[in-house]
């Protein structure tokens, strides 16, 4: 096995491990019959970002990308339905799902119709993907930054924290040996703020297993 097929199958497991912590809140929602204490949002984008990865998989014939963000996104999908089961607040979910389904609509008419086909598509898809994986990477700094005053980590996942290093060194390496900065780009923000949580967890002394506080968006 060569290493490039190695670095596939790492990302591969690696990714799907992280995906499937979803299933613990599914669980959780199945035993309550609630939602409570479950956020929905990072379902919603990270089966958006699935598709748009997806997309980009199939314009460049990456067979990893493809069946990571398949799988993905049909995961996504699971935990969604079961949200929208069991949410007390039906409407405003299902609005949000409405107007995440325009903005899959648009962006599909955008690159489909709109961009010329070849390298034009894939490098403004690639390059809109990045943005929005690394801006998802980032998003939880507020929370990190809390956390550093009060002092509590509480929140943090220790398996899952150790789980997205994985995940995003295993694909920046994929990303460097098919050369693609589009793969590299945005997971190295996934590197850096993991290394921040554990870096928390030493300086705090927790490295119980917490609730993750978001879902971790690697293509």
């Amino acid at each position: 096995m060569d290493l490039v097929n190695l670095l596939s199958w790492a990302c591969i497991v690696f990714t799907l491990g992280m995906f499937s912590t979803g299933l613990s809140d599914m669980r959780k929602m199945q035993e309550s019959k609630s939602t409570d204490n479950i956020q929905f949002l990072p379902f919603l984008t990270t089966c958006l970002n699935n598709l748009g990865w997806l997309y980009y998989g199939v314009l460049k014939s990456d067979q990893t990308i493809i069946l990571v963000n398949v799988i993905g996104a049909l995961l996504q999908i699971l935990y969604i339905i079961m949200y929208l089961r069991y949410t007390k607040v039906k409407n405003l979910v299902g609005a949000q799902t409405l107007i995440a389904g325009i903005i899959l609509l648009c962006g599909w008419l955008y690159f489909t119709v709109f961009l010329p086909k070849g390298e034009t598509q894939l490098s403004q898809l690639g390059f809109t993907c990045s943005v929005v994986t690394v801006s998802m990477y980032l998003s939880p700094l507020s929370s990190l930054l809390e956390m550093v005053r009060s002092r509590d980590v509480q929140c943090l996942s220790f398996p899952l924290t150790v789980t997205t290093l994985l995940t995003s060194t295993s694909w920046v390496l994929y990303g460097l040996q098919v050369s693609d900065l589009y793969i590299v780009v945005p997971n190295t923000p996934g590197i850096i703020t993991s290394l921040i949580r554990f870096y928390l967890f030493w300086k705090f002394g927790s490295s119980h297993s917490g609730s993750p506080s978001y879902k971790p968006m690697p293509i």
